[in-house]
């Protein structure tokens, strides 16, 4: 478990040192979890540690989002003050999120009967 831990870690301190030397508008994390993927790609597929050290922790993984709720009632005020903005991004984020993904899969589905 240790090492499977330490391994994802590795990923995403690569990832972080990517994004801080080349100034990227990417989360470190977000690179690392790229680089993981392609890793776990090449290689064939997680080993069965990394396997079942990621299962723990997506268990687990409600425990991580204390952190955002504690920042949301730390900046309530703030909140409440830019309700409108905050309610516009997310509107407009979940639309463009489900068009997006409307049109990938109409042109998937579009180039699988092509090719049938």
């Amino acid at each position: 478990m240790l090492k499977a831990i330490t391994l994802l870690l590795l990923f995403q301190l690569a990832g972080e040192a990517i994004a801080l030397y080349f100034a990227l508008p990417v989360p470190g994390p977000v690179i690392g979890m790229g680089l993981l993927f392609a890793a776990l790609a090449l290689k064939g597929g997680p080993s069965a540690d990394l396997r079942g050290t990621a299962q723990n922790l997506l268990q687990h993984l409600s425990l991580l989002f204390v952190p955002a709720g504690v920042g949301v009632m730390l900046h309530l005020r703030r909140m409440a003050d830019e309700w409108l903005p905050i309610v516009v991004a997310l509107v407009l984020s979940t639309f463009l999120a489900i068009a997006v993904t409307a049109l990938v899969l109409r042109l998937l589905h579009v180039h699988e009967e092509e090719q049938a």
